[in-house]
């Protein structure tokens, strides 16, 4: 038998287990035992285990109980259309593909759909088998209703959790330190080790795999993905002021301060937008001090009136202000202030006009392809649901909806998970099934043992099972369903039989479906769409230096005027899928396992900052005099930077090193002002995309900028 699980761990679903317990008892045992009414207790009873186990809702008591009642309609519409299915295996079969389909394939959109849908699975995996009983469906529908309202009550009354902090509201904090530091940065120089530490971690603590299920802002919708982009852009500008506040000090200037003053403020501003305190109002006067701080660093004055370490700390602070219109905006967009971005590219913000269900079907529309995971697990669970119903309507198995249900909970998206959960899975059934044949032959028709053990039963389950993995799932589970079924109708030790039998038969489906359709599961897909991003930035770097050098049209002009509009919409496309199937990557329990493997989330940085360059970098009002030995380092250092993507794409086993040559000296006298300071902007990005490329292959970092400037 698997190793028991920690007490912590068994403790942690105790309060749930108890609710999910008293709310089936509650139905079952009336509907059994005073009613006399077995397909009504039946529903009664796995009501709470279909939204309460199975579909463990996240959120406050309250906001479970919402869930609840919220898919009660469409359970019930559900088991309705599983009953008239019913009348053959082949209709039955054909209704679990589409119901799969559907529910799986629409989580992209609302992430709400995702936490409710293994239980409206279940409502129709409990309908469609015979016998075909359309009479029924009053009982059916009275069961579930039964069970909906009990469990709905015991969100709101027994062990009802604390509301969790949205993530806007986690997203606001952040911004409130990203403030603090700002004002620490405007006193001192440097701030102390302890401060840059914090801004780290708390940006690390912004990330999805960090967030609670169902408080991740996921959704197709305009509120969902501002939300997400704040979050995003706020871990960027923590780890940005992480980065300034460790830079040697350098003579101070009013430009840099008044910027930093700015940014403290639109910071503490914008965290009060995110809480609610305040109305959203715009982000002219951030985006006013960044393109006045941008105009003043490359005004009159050249290389001679600036040292290189204040021009780099500016380049730093640069970007800083850069995230935090970025953040800036997003935030008024969550907030649902106005739509109009004026001043930012297009390709950041394209959703900020688009109609709420135009976004819908660009979200639908991006999924349906073979290439996207979203796809992949939709197909590959309602395929495996499908020929599990079929399977077992040919077979004929005795309590046929255990095929699915195995199919269901053990079903994983790399067949080396299906693998592992199945064998987990089969030794439990089988302990689990010796243990209820063992009561079952002792207890006889004692029905009064069976009603006493099975609530004391079901909480040992639903608290141990989650934690302890498939093992203890699938064996505590049969005990499970061995006492309620013999207070439902007279069984015997063939029950256990049935059910070992039913929970292999659902396992080696399961498998069959895994290893067929996409057994890598997200890994194979991360590596393909994360060298498509990579070779999809390359011309990006490249056009990008070319518009700094005059010799493009820079990505902030008309996009009809634009060369690179084309690029940077297939960079930002790459973008969203490689996020996407980066998420999916983390969501398999084999991922963790790859920690000595690419760095992905630096890949995804690599791709973000190259779009974020694309559109500051190159002057707005056309480049500076830039004397040829310059525009040289320029164009060979951004080759460099585009071929060493291009050569990551391919994941050379040594990894990437990119090792740019020196920013040459400029000491032309044709140079025009500003020149000196758009090379150092250049050289930070570039360093940056480099050191980027080099942890996310692995390799050595790339030498910092030499020191003689």
């Amino acid at each position: 038998m698997p190793k028991l699980p920690s007490p912590a761990a068994s403790f942690s679903g105790s309060r749930r287990a108890v609710r999910v317990s008293v709310a089936s008892a509650a139905g079952f045992y009336p509907a059994a035992y005073l009613l006399d009414q077995p397909v009504l207790a039946l529903y009664a009873l796995f009501t709470p285990i279909a939204f309460g186990v199975l579909s463990p809702l996240p959120g406050s008591g309250r906001h479970r109980a919402g869930s609840v009642l919220r898919a009660a309609p469409a359970a019930a519409a559900l088991i309705a259309l599983g009953t008239a299915l019913a009348v053959t295996t082949w209709a039955s079969a054909v209704g679990m593909l589409l119901v799969a389909l559907i529910l799986t394939f629409g989580s992209v959109c609302a992430p709400r759909l995702a936490s409710v849908a293994p239980g409206l699975q279940l409502c129709y995996i409990l309908a469609c088998f015979p016998p075909y009983a359309p009479a029924t469906l009053p009982e059916r529908l009275a069961g579930l209703a039964l069970g909906a309202t009990a469990l709905f009550l015991g969100e709101l009354l027994l062990f009802p959790s604390s509301r969790h902090p949205s993530y806007a509201r986690r997203v606001a904090d952040a911004l409130d330190l990203a403030a603090e530091a700002a004002r620490l940065l405007l006193r001192a120089e440097v701030v102390d080790s302890v401060t840059a530490r914090r801004l780290r971690t708390t940006g690390r603590k912004l990330r999805f795999s960090r967030q609670p299920r169902g408080g991740r802002p996921t959704g197709a919708g305009r509120t969902d993905r501002a939300l997400a982009h704040a979050g995003s852009a706020a871990r960027r500008l923590l780890d940005q002021l992480a980065a300034l506040s460790e830079l040697p000090p350098a003579p101070a200037d009013t430009a840099s301060q008044t910027l930093l003053h700015g940014i403290a403020a639109t910071c503490a501003d914008t965290a009060g937008i995110l809480r609610g305190d305040r109305p959203a109002h715009g982000t002219e006067l951030i985006e006013e001090m960044t393109a006045r701080f941008l105009d003043e660093r490359r005004g009159p004055e050249g290389r001679g009136g600036r040292p290189y370490a204040l021009l780099r700390r500016q380049s730093t602070l640069l970007t800083v202000a850069v995230s935090m219109v970025t953040v800036r905006t997003a935030a008024d967009l969550a907030a649902g202030g106005d739509h109009a971005v004026p001043g930012l590219p297009h390709e950041q913000f394209w959703y900020a006009r688009v109609p709420t269900a135009h976004l819908w079907l660009v979200r639908i529309r991006g999924n349906l392809t073979p290439r996207s995971v979203v796809f992949q697990n939709a197909v590959r669970t309602a395929l495996g649901l499908g020929l599990a119903r079929l399977v077992a309507g040919a077979l004929d198995l005795s309590h046929g909806f255990w095929v699915l249900l195995s199919v269901l909970t053990l079903a994983r998206t790399t067949a080396v998970g299906t693998w592992s959960a199945v064998q987990s899975a089969a030794t439990g059934t089988l302990f689990g099934a010796v243990l209820a044949g063992v009561l079952i032959i002792g207890a006889g028709d004692a029905t009064e043992l069976y009603a006493g053990l099975l609530v004391p039963m079901m909480v040992v389950a639903f608290s141990v099972g989650p934690a302890g993995g498939p093992a203890w799932a699938q064996g505590l589970f049969t005990l499970v369903v061995s006492t309620a079924f013999a207070q439902i109708a007279p069984v015997t030790w063939r029950l256990e039989e049935a059910r070992l039998i039913d929970v292999l038969t659902g396992s080696a489906v399961g498998l069959v479906c895994g290893l067929f359709a996409w057994p890598a599961g997200a890994r194979a897909e991360l590596r393909r769409s994360v060298a498509a991003l990579l070779r999809a930035t390359a011309p990006v770097v490249r056009d990008t230096a070319d518009a700094a050098a005059g010799r493009g049209v820079s990505p902030r002009a008309d996009a009809s005027e634009r060369p690179t509009a084309g690029s940077l919409w297939s960079a930002l496309h790459r973008l969203r899928i490689a996020e996407a199937a980066y998420a999916q990557f983390r969501m398999e329990p084999s991922s963790h396992a790859d920690d000595d493997g690419p760095d992905w989330l630096a890949a995804l940085n690599y791709g973000s900052r190259v779009l974020t360059g694309a559109y500051w970098l190159p002057p707005a009002q056309g480049a500076p005099c830039i004397p040829p030995e310059a525009r040289r380092w320029m164009d060979t250092a951004a080759r460099q930077v585009a071929a060493a993507g291009l050569r990551a794409a391919d994941r050379p086993p040594l990894g990437v090193r990119v090792r740019l040559a020196p920013l040459p000296s400029v000491t032309s006298p044709a140079t025009t002002p500003g020149a000196w300071s758009l090379l150092v902007d250049l050289e930070v990005w570039l360093h940056a995309l480099a050191s980027d490329l080099a942890t996310a292959t692995g390799a050595d970092c790339p030498a910092a900028a030499d020191k003689r400037h």
